[in-house]
């Protein structure tokens, strides 16, 4: 199983040029096995819209429907195991609650995280693809 950031899961979705070709790869790669999406990711697409941060080309129940029926993609719970990890991370990580799940739920799951984001590269405690 991998996790993709939420990012990575838009742009992946939406054909987006950013996705690196190595990120892709690992992705297709996965297809036959899971790719995980954390539910607070549904939450952050949510408000990246809500605040015109990011432009569907659907309304976002459209949009979350056809997003999560892509293939092998598993939508991960936010339990209160991620949670205690999530406040919990050894290390020095910065203070964005909606990375910290991501991170815990990936570490919980032992998976690699999928993401372009260089504060969660540069943070030795998770498995990361650029």
């Amino acid at each position: 199983m991998i996790v993709l950031d939420t990012h990575i899961w838009v742009w992946w979705v939406h054909g987006n040029e950013s996705l690196t070709s190595r990120q892709a790869e690992i992705i297709q790669a996965n297809e036959t096995d899971i790719i995980g999406v954390s539910a607070i990711s549904i939450w952050e697409v949510a408000k990246l819209v809500q605040y015109n941060r990011l432009e569907l080309p659907c309304s976002l129940s459209d949009w979350f429907d056809e997003a999560l029926c892509y293939p092998a993609v598993r939508l991960i719970e936010l339990t209160p195991a991620i949670a205690i990890e999530s406040i919990s991370l050894p290390g020095d990580f910065h203070r964005d609650p909606v990375d910290q799940i991501i991170v815990a739920t990936a570490r919980l799951s032992h998976s690699t995280l999928i993401t372009s984001d260089s504060r969660i590269l540069n943070y030795q405690y998770v498995k990361t693809v650029r």
